[in-house]
């Protein structure tokens, strides 16, 4: 056994724990990071965000490869679901090597391993191999992320039902597939399925999909996974899973059952807080495992932090980098930089993409805020045209007296690239937050983001 003590000590290697550990560690601070994997980068890199997105682009390009003129391949040419996820292999090589380099340039150690709390400023980390760290601390940030959740009655052990970590594992291409959740990760996965031509159906436990994102986004989402072939059932429950030999039959509340080859659980994520010793601390949690934290991402022990996915919402990997950044600058200089935390992007890899930021058409009506709209279809764009990607569009809500940014929406391929221009703009301060800025400036020709010009256009034509 031994012992070591540092100002800080960060639980997790995924983006909240990097960015945690970074700031701490470019102020000056003594920094060690734990984490039970044994290389760096979480479950964004190793089981999530990374392979699931890399997975989606092979997809793409395979499905891209079958509508080329005079393309024909051979049954033997087509490969595997396992072929496909491999493909990610040597991104998350990469990717873990990269931020490697940062602990080490930063002398941040390293250790692998299990945390758990002996008291509010230690911390025994048990490893692989049996052997045991006692390690202290001034202050902690945990960024332990989180899993997919598993409710007791479903045997997450039968072959033919998986989450959407186990997903990956999965080698042979199932004819049909029942998604049960249509949050993010369910629609992600859902529509990548689809794009293989797996029979899908989408059960979703509310009367919409993705209900924070704006009306019209999600009418159009759903227009096109159901355009695609997917088959969606809102305000469904389940009542049991019955694993069989050759399939999965899913038991709903409402009497219906529904057979597939396949079941992919993607209802909700768990916070990975258990056995970590928080509640001896007095540090609640909620029923999911997630840690409750104030504006500063303090839990109710003051210099424990926690970010990231075991927060709950947002549960994006840019958010979780931007919280251990803002928990650090807290916990170092003792001030809240709002700006990190404020008006952060949703990214959705669906197919197409959807992204946003900024309010929605209901939460303004809601606020009573003059406003008004403008669109830009992207079928009338050129670069959408020679690319043949013509499915979406962008859209613009502005106030109608100043002509300020409010929020920016955007349905179709690269979405979650294009909204970065409209999140420049909306966060200037001042009269540079300005929808003018897009009438003024002239965009190469022909992109993309030519739309935010169409779209300004369109929008001012209705201020009078």
């Amino acid at each position: 056994m031994s012992s070591r003590a540092f100002d800080v000590i960060v639980i997790g290697s995924g983006p909240g724990g990097e960015g945690a550990a970074m700031k701490c560690a470019k102020e000056g601070r003594s920094v060690c990071v734990v984490d039970q994997r044994h290389l760096v980068g979480g479950a964004c890199t190793h089981t999530a965000t990374i392979p699931s997105k890399a997975l989606r682009h092979a997809i793409q390009r395979f499905v891209e490869m079958r509508h080329v003129p005079g393309f024909r391949a051979s049954p033997d040419a087509q490969p595997s679901f396992g072929d496909l996820t491999r493909t990610a292999g040597s991104v998350i090589a990469r990717q873990t090597d990269m931020r490697q380099t940062f602990y080490e340039r930063n002398k941040v150690e390293v250790v692998e391993g299990r945390a758990r709390f002996l008291d509010a400023n230690t911390v025994e980390v048990g490893q692989p191999k049996g052997a045991v760290d006692v390690l202290t601390a001034k202050a902690f940030i945990i960024a332990a992320g989180s899993r997919p959740y598993h409710p007791p009655d479903v045997d997450f052990t039968h072959p033919r039902v998986y989450d959407s970590d186990t997903i990956l594992g999965m080698e042979e291409m199932p004819q049909s597939m029942i998604v049960y959740g249509a949050g993010v990760i369910g629609c992600e996965w859902g529509s990548m399925f689809r794009m293989l031509g797996v029979k899908l159906n989408l059960i979703n436990t509310r009367d919409k999909l993705l209900s924070f994102l704006d009306d019209e986004i999600v009418d159009a989402l759903a227009y096109h996974l159901r355009d695609m072939g997917c088959l969606i059932r809102h305000n469904e429950e389940y009542e049991r899973v019955e694993g069989q030999d050759d399939g999965v039959v899913l038991h709903l509340k409402s009497g219906k059952k529904i057979k597939a080859d396949v079941l992919l659980w993607a209802n909700g994520r768990t916070g990975n807080s258990n056995g970590m010793g928080l509640e001896d601390l007095g540090v609640p949690l909620d029923s999911r495992g997630n840690i409750k934290v104030n504006e500063a991402y303090q839990t109710s022990v003051p210099h424990i932090y926690a970010v990231g996915d075991i927060v709950g919402f947002p549960s994006l990997a840019s958010a979780a980098y931007d919280q251990g950044r803002f928990a650090a600058t807290h916990l170092v200089e003792g001030r809240l930089e709002t700006r990190l935390v404020e008006d952060i992007p949703t990214g959705i890899y669906t197919s197409p993409e959807i992204s946003s930021v900024g309010r929605t058409e209901r939460e303004l009506t809601k606020a009573g805020i003059p406003y008004e709209v403008g669109h830009a279809q992207f079928k009338s764009l050129a670069r959408a045209q020679i690319t043949g990607r013509t499915v979406g569009m962008l859209k613009i809500l502005f106030h109608r007296e100043t002509l300020e940014l409010l929020g920016v929406h955007c349905f179709g391929d690269n979405a979650s690239e294009i909204i970065h221009i409209g999140q420049a703009i909306m966060s200037q301060e001042g009269k540079a937050n300005s929808l003018l800025y897009f009438v003024n400036t002239t965009f190469n020709y022909p992109t993309m983001a030519e739309a935010y010009r169409v779209a300004a256009l369109n929008g001012l034509n209705r201020v009078f």
